[in-house]
This record gives structure tokens, C-alpha cells and sequence, in this order.
């Protein structure tokens, strides 16, 4: 994708031009690039109850869904109900693993990444909806120019019930206009997210979002439902990807004097 120099369109009078206010950034595989060492200590984890989860059922079959999520539906499969203390206690394994893991190897932010959030800092609310715990995402953002650039982030430890539910990103506009009530508060409309899941897409647009997602996980071909589509944010900036994301979208009905 070839990127030009655009004012911001939100500053536009375009009648069909999409309004955006907002982004909200899943994390891993998106910001971080870490998802092949969370699989890799969410199949031991699992392992160590006897459970089992290959690459491509993990990428497949449960389409990217976070990880309480698919540990419960495959609990329910083995044993026709989930208990929640087995999975909690799995829960906290994997967290545990993946903590010795970083210790050594602190995943890095993918390309693009800090250019495009601090540019998006200046004209845009900025959020993190991730899957993943609290802990691991302030740990992968500690020490970067972006460490301080999110005014919220909602994390598996603060929403019950994962993606492709809406219920994540619905939580995290809900704390971004009470963390900056600025009238008019942001509605779900003008908020664009940027995933790498098919789950993750069908949570955004669930809750009435745009969304961009990134080939980074899924192939593109597996991201069809999102607005668009990049292989990354390297090269791109927030101006260039709303622009193309409102070319793309059907246009608003035009109001008529008809009465009706």
C-alpha cells in the first residue's frame, strides 16, 4: 500500500467521510510479536492436565480466540463441563511459563508499530483490548516510546469474557469516555480497532466498530470481515488507513426532506 501525506479525516466536512475518535489496539500479535511463545506455553500448560491443542487447531478450529476461552471449550469437550478451578489453575501455569520465558527472551513490538501509535497519539484516543494478562502486555510495553501512550488497557483480567464476544471492547470504550469524558462522548462508530484474529474481528464489529486488521497471525484471506486489510503497520500512518477504510465502506444514507 502506497502511503500519501493526508490531513486527518476526522478534520474533513465530506459528507460520507467516516469519523473516527478512537483506536483500540488487541495486543498480542498486533503490537507485541509474541504469539508463537504464548502458544508454546498454553500447550504445556495444557499438557499438563492431559490436555492437547496443535498449531493449526489453535489457529483454526478456535480461530485465535483467547486463551481462557479455548481452555474451557476444551475442557467442556473432554469432560462436559468446565471446572473452574482446573482452569484457573491452568490459567496460572501458563502465565507462570511465559513469565520465565520473557525473562529471557522480552518479545519484541512488530515493525510500524511505535511510529504509527505516536503519531495516532496526536489527533485520536488511544486503548489496548487484549486477551492476554494485565502483567504481560505493561511488561512488553515497559521501556518503549510507546509505554505511556494508551490511556487504557483492558487485559483478560479485567473482562470475563473473551473475544469474539463484544463484551471486551464494549468494556474498553466504557472506561475510555469515563477516563476522558469530553463531551460528546466517542460512540462505538467512531472507534476504529486494529486486529489480527478472526475472533478479534468479529468482537469489534460486534460492538459496532470499524476495524483493520493485520496479516501478521492469519493469512489475509482469513480476515476477510474486516473494513481492510495490511500485512503490518510498517509505512503506514493513521491518516492514510482511515482514508482507505472509509473509500471502502458503504456511504451513509443521505437525509431527504420527504418527511419520512
Amino acid at each position: 500500500m502506497e502511503v500519501v501525506s493526508l490531513q486527518w479525516p476526522h478534520e474533513t466536512n465530506e459528507p460520507d467521510q467516516i469519523m473516527i475518535r478512537a483506536i483500540i489496539f488487541d495486543f498480542n500479535g498486533v503490537i507485541a510479536d509474541d504469539e508463537t511463545p504464548h502458544l508454546r506455553c498454553f500447550q504445556q500448560a495444557l499438557a499438563e492436565h492431559d490436555l492437547s491443542l496443535t498449531k493449526d487447531d489453535y489457529y483454526g478450529t478456535y480461530q485465535g480466540m483467547d486463551e481462557r476461552t479455548c481452555a474451557t471449550a476444551l475442557l467442556t469437550m473432554r469432560d462436559g463441563a468446565c471446572d473452574r478451578d482446573l482452569l484457573q489453575a491452568m490459567m496460572d501455569r501458563k502465565a507462570t511459563l511465559f513469565r520465565e520465558y520473557t525473562a529471557v527472551h522480552k518479545p519484541a513490538l512488530f515493525p510500524g508499530v511505535v511510529e504509527f501509535v505516536t503519531r495516532a497519539t496526536a489527533g485520536f484516543r488511544l486503548a489496548i483490548a487484549s486477551g492476554g494478562r494485565r502483567e504481560q502486555i505493561e511488561e512488553a510495553l515497559r521501556g518503549t516510546l510507546i509505554e505511556r501512550s494508551f490511556a487504557v488497557i483492558v487485559s483478560a483480567d479485567d473482562c470475563a469474557v473473551g473475544k469474539p464476544d463484544p463484551a471486551m471492547y464494549r468494556h474498553t470504550l466504557k472506561l475510555l469516555n469515563a477516563r476522558e469524558p469530553r463531551p460528546p462522548l466517542v460512540t462505538a462508530g467512531e472507534c476504529l480497532v486494529v486486529e489480527d484474529s478472526l475472533a478479534g474481528i468479529q468482537s469489534a464489529k460486534a460492538a459496532g466498530m470499524a476495524v483493520l486488521a493485520l496479516a501478521t497471525t492469519y493469512p489475509a484471506e482469513k480476515l476477510g470481515e474486516a473494513d481492510h486489510i495490511l500485512p503490518s503497520l510498517e509505512g503506514i500512518t493513521p491518516e492514510a488507513v482511515l482514508r482507505v477504510i472509509a473509500a471502502n465502506r458503504p456511504p451513509k444514507p443521505r437525509r431527504t426532506n420527504s418527511g419520512r
